[in-house]
């Protein structure tokens, strides 16, 4: 697994995942290769509009030079970008990370109590931002060092009449802006037409110089800036390139990317791994348009897709998607939660091809397993470690575990973060001493070296002193033909400790609790089956979807 050969890469790129990571000392270098093999092929399409990897190559120097020259920012500022699924991000990342600085990725959909917390803690001193979020900053920005606010419109990218149809309707009809007022802000288009890419002076850059503080950890308690160097996405890319070469062919892939590429999943993997092939990203702004967004699927003879369980089951679940074209289909991989044996059984049912699960963190960047490209069939296992990767199974006082026993998946690897900005005492409590970062899944290895996960350490739910995975109950209730949408989560129980209770979404009207519990009784043993049942219209989600246990703990 060390040396996996990449297949159907150019000549003069070199074999091994380990010269390969050598070869590069800055992600930017990966771009500028990039745009230099593949300026004539379309790099990101948007709502009808297209960006050839030449033009992206154009627009991210004048943007690396406006905040160069311009705004006379230096090499390590934090520039924070709060932008959804549009033209303008690649644009303004990539601007970013050439002129040295540090991308600082923020949730469009973040609080005002959110966006404070992550500015103050990164330091920031300008923020690209889509105007649907100005009314958050608004209200921070006194408390910020934000120096420098760049906003656009959603349409800006779209070219004429378009730009201005879209903006219009955003704004005027559909309502979408809420009223805000920052003084001095700059417009990002306004940006670009006044710097000069002449005028960029590249920045000298290293493996160890800061690529993106990447913020995590918000679902469960104070968001923390995982410090991502530019040795750490390097490394990933390749790892993750190598693991896909089987299956992709140089400047053919068109990859549809839902999710947001604020996030990490989707950033590496689309922005960074099928970019760095010559790939085409399919964005998609709003996937939760399911309408929409499966009309888009069947413009495009779309050969990859990356998502999360939620999403799949809800594409799964619109009579429509099973009209979209899936012939050229080559690749889907979820990630950023478990994938449910009952979705992704169905998407090989509706697609024809098996749904691959992947697994990382944020602190990973993100890629840590993957499944074998080859996989025919759900397996129920997150994959193997991918090269150059270690993935030990540790109990509570850091010692390696024996296969096939349940302890906390610990990673080792190039792509592992080097800790939290300004968070020592958190970096101690997730490194163990001989260098693996602690997960906090928990999992299980087997004698092949594949890795399940069983559950999140912190979500377990204790019953009369056995250990209950949530996990294992959801996937059970999945499986029944009335259920949409599944969580367990513990509650106080005076007998047991704790008890199961259960969060449903009906996929249909009838069913009741009385048929969950004889389902489970069914199923599960005596101190797995869930003393409560309780009925919703839907399940609190992160913006990628992911369902959060902990909102429904607390409520």
């Amino acid at each position: 697994m060390e040396k996996i050969w990449i297949k159907n890469y150019q000549a003069g790129v070199p074999a091994t995942i380990e010269d390969q990571m050598e070869k590069y000392n800055s992600v930017p270098e990966i771009l500028e290769e990039t745009f230099k093999n593949f300026a004539l092929n379309k790099a990101y399409h948007c709502m009808g509009k297209d960006l050839t990897y030449g033009e992206i190559d154009q627009l991210s120097q004048k943007f690396a030079s406006y905040l160069e020259n311009n705004l006379s920012l230096k090499k390590g500022d934090r520039v924070a970008i709060m932008l959804p699924n549009i033209l303008q991000y690649p644009v303004v990342l990539f601007g970013i990370l050439r002129a040295g600085m540090v991308a600082v990725n923020v949730n469009p959909l973040y609080t005002s109590r959110e966006l404070e917390h992550q500015m103050k803690d990164s330091g920031a001193v300008a923020i690209v931002i889509f105007e649907n979020a100005c009314h958050t900053l608004q209200s921070v920005l006194p408390h910020t060092e934000i120096k420098y606010v760049i906003t656009t419109s959603i349409g800006d990218m779209l070219g004429f009449p378009k730009s201005l149809i879209v903006n219009f309707v955003i704004k005027k009809v559909k309502k979408m802006i809420p009223a805000w007022s920052i003084p001095n802000t700059i417009h990002f288009v306004d940006a670009l037409k006044s710097a000069d890419a002449s005028q960029f002076h590249k920045p000298v850059l290293t493996k160890n110089d800061i690529a993106f503080l990447q913020y995590t950890g918000g679902t469960t308690g104070v968001a923390k800036g995982a410090i991502l160097l530019h040795k750490n996405i390097i490394a990933n890319i390749c790892q993750a390139r190598a693991w896909i070469s089987p299956l992709v062919s140089l400047g053919e892939e068109i990859i549809i990317t839902p999710l947001p590429l604020y996030h990490i999943f989707s950033l590496t993997a689309n922005c960074f791994v099928f970019g760095s092939i010559g790939g085409l990203n399919i964005l998609i702004t709003n996937p939760r348009d399911l309408p929409g967004f499966i009309k888009e699927l069947k413009k495009w003879k779309f050969t990859a897709f990356t998502g999360v369980n939620t999403l799949f089951n809800g594409l799964l679940n619109n009579p429509q998607f099973k009209t979209v074209d899936f012939s050229s289909l080559k690749l889907t991989l979820g990630g950023g939660m478990a994938v449910q044996k009952s979705v992704a059984e169905k998407w090989k049912e509706t697609t024809g091809k098996a749904l691959i699960e992947a697994y990382g963190l944020t602190e990973t960047s993100p890629a840590a397993c993957i499944n074998p490209m080859d996989l025919k069939k759900f397996n129920g296992f997150i994959g193997l470690p991918i090269p150059s990767t270690n993935v030990e199974i540790k109990d509570d006082l850091e010692k390696t575990l024996p296969l096939g026993e349940n302890g906390e998946i610990c990673v080792k690897g190039p792509q592992v973060m080097p800790g939290y900005w300004n968070r020592d005492d958190e970096t101690a409590k997730v490194m163990t001493k001989d260098g693996f970062l602690k997960t906090g899944d928990i999992g299980v290895m087997n004698a092949d070296g594949f890795i399940k996960i069983v559950d999140r350490k912190k979500d377990m739910i204790i019953v009369s002193g056995f250990n209950v995975y949530p996990n294992e109950i959801e996937e059970v209730v999945s499986l029944h033909p009335k259920v949409f949408e599944v969580a367990a989560v513990g509650v106080p129980d005076e007998k047991t400790s704790e008890a199961v209770k259960l969060f449903i979404v009906k996929k249909d009207e009838s069913l009741t609790a009385e048929e969950i519990i004889s389902f489970c009784r069914e199923n599960l043993t005596n101190y797995k089956i869930p003393r409560q049942v309780e009925f919703r219209n839907e399940l609190p989600k992160t913006n990628v979807g992911k369902i959060l246990r902990k909102d429904l703990r607390g409520q």
